[in-house]
C-alpha cells in the first residue's frame, strides 16, 4: 500500500510517533490526514504542519471514536488507512497496581483499536478497501521484566492485530501491527525506572520509525519491526521459553542491584 492520495487517521498525532508519522506521510503525498488526540493543542499544531485537520480524541472512548469517524467520512466519503498509534506506558509492577489503573491501560492500548476498527471497517469493506495499522511494542512480544500492566496490554494489541489481519483480509482490509523498542518520544523520556539496558540502549528517533513503517505498508508487511534485533529475540524466545525467562529474571536482577546501589549513595 503506497500513502500518495490516500486519507488518513492517525490518532496519538500530536506527539512521538504519530506526529512523526503524520509528517512522513504528507512528505509521500497523502491526500488528506487526520490528527487526532487528546491533546488537542498539539495535534492542531501538527496537522496545520501538514496541511490536515485535528481532532480533539480520546480512544477510550469508544462513542468518540464512532464521531470522529464518522465527521471524515461525512467530510470526505471514505477513509483509506487508520494508524491505530494512541496508547500509554504502564506502571511500574503485576499485583500490587490498582484495578482502575490496569483497566485504563487495557481501554487505552487494546480497546482503542477495536473502537476504531468497528467505527472505520464497514466504510472500508463498502469501498472495497481499507488499512489499519494498530501500534503495540515489542513488548508486546518479548515482555518485560517490569511493567506487567503494559506488556499484557500489547501483547493484547497484537493478539488483536493478527485475529484482524487473519479476518478481514478477504475483505479488502490490509491489517499491520508495529512493534518498536525503544522509540525516542515522551513516553520514553517521562518512564521512571526503566531498565535501561533492555529498552532504552537502542532507541531510535520517531522519524526512523516512520520511515520503517512506510517502507513495510508498500509491502503489506503485518509485523513492523524498526529495531531489526527484534526479530533475533522472537527467535531465540520461541526456540527456549525458559532460557528466556531466566535471561529476563536475570535482568531484572541487575537492574533492582543497580538501583539498590543508586539510592545507597544517596541520590
Amino acid at each position: 500500500m503506497n500513502v500518495k492520495n490516500k486519507i488518513i487517521l492517525v490518532t496519538g498525532g500530536a506527539n512521538g510517533i504519530g506526529k512523526a508519522l503524520c509528517e512522513r506521510f504528507f512528505a509521500e503525498g497523502a491526500a488528506k490526514i487526520f490528527v487526532a488526540d487528546i491533546d488537542l493543542e498539539n495535534a492542531e499544531k501538527v496537522a496545520g504542519s501538514v496541511n490536515g485537520k485535528a481532532f480533539r480524541l480520546d480512544v477510550a472512548d469508544e462513542s468518540n471514536c464512532k464521531s470522529v469517524v464518522s465527521e471524515i467520512l461525512n467530510e470526505t466519503g471514505r477513509l483509506d488507512f487508520i494508524a491505530s498509534n494512541a496508547g500509554i506506558g504502564g506502571a511500574e509492577g503485576s499485583l500490587e497496581v490498582a484495578n482502575d489503573v490496569w483497566q485504563k491501560i487495557y481501554e487505552i492500548n487494546v480497546l482503542s483499536h477495536l473502537y476504531l476498527a468497528r467505527a472505520a471497517f464497514p466504510a472500508m469493506i463498502e469501498n472495497g478497501f481499507g488499512a489499519f495499522l494498530i501500534t503495540a511494542s515489542a513488548a508486546g512480544l518479548l515482555t518485560h521484566p517490569f511493567a506487567t500492566p503494559y506488556v499484557v496490554s500489547k501483547h493484547g494489541a497484537v493478539a488483536l492485530a493478527e485475529s484482524f489481519a487473519i479476518e478481514f483480509a478477504e475483505k479488502g482490509i490490509y491489517v499491520s501491527c508495529l512493534c518498536p523498542q525503544g522509540v525516542k518520544t515522551n513516553l520514553i523520556a517521562s518512564a521512571e525506572g526503566e531498565p535501561e539496558n533492555f529498552l532504552m540502549a537502542e532507541a531510535i528517533p520517531a522519524e526512523e520509525c516512520a520511515d520503517a513503517v512506510v517502507k513495510a505498508l508498500e509491502k503489506e508487511t503485518f509485523l513492523i519491526l524498526p529495531h531489526a534485533e527484534v526479530e533475533q529475540y522472537i527467535i531465540n524466545k520461541a526456540e527456549n521459553r525458559d532460557r528466556w525467562l531466566h535471561s529476563l529474571r536475570k535482568i531484572r536482577k541487575a537492574v533492582l542491584a543497580q538501583r539498590k546501589e543508586f539510592l545507597s549513595k544517596g541520590n
